[in-house]
């Protein structure tokens, strides 16, 4: 059996990152602070949970379409984090409200359409 490392090292893209300012400010302005810090530090935990069995994602449905196996997603409704597992890191693409058009982002963030 591999010896798989005990943790896996979380690493948000800069991408990532502005997405989760863009969630923060929105709900900020139409909503309260406190719920966006509120759902702030919910996302950034589901981030966290990547650093112990990240195999345990699904697929997008959106790449697999599409045939690719490569990305895998987590959810904190109605939230989908999209994330990669590399070796013993796993690195965060897309951090998206699932009702946006998830399609075109993957697209221009991940396949740079």
């Amino acid at each position: 059996m591999a010896d798989l490392p005990a943790n896996y090292g979380v690493v948000l893209t800069a991408g990532a990152e502005q997405d989760l300012e863009a969630i923060f400010d929105y709900i900020a302005e139409f909503d309260c602070v406190a719920n966006a810090n509120r759902v702030l530090d919910q996302l950034l935990e589901t981030t966290d949970t990547l650093s112990q069995l990240p195999q345990r994602g699904s697929y997008p449905k959106e790449l697999l379409a599409v045939g690719i196996k490569e990305y895998r997603q987590v959810f904190f409704k109605p939230y989908r984090v999209i994330y990669r597992v590399l070796e013993n890191q796993v690195v965060i693409y897309l951090i998206a409200d699932g009702r946006r058009d998830i399609p075109g982002l993957l697209g221009r963030r991940l396949l740079g359409a």
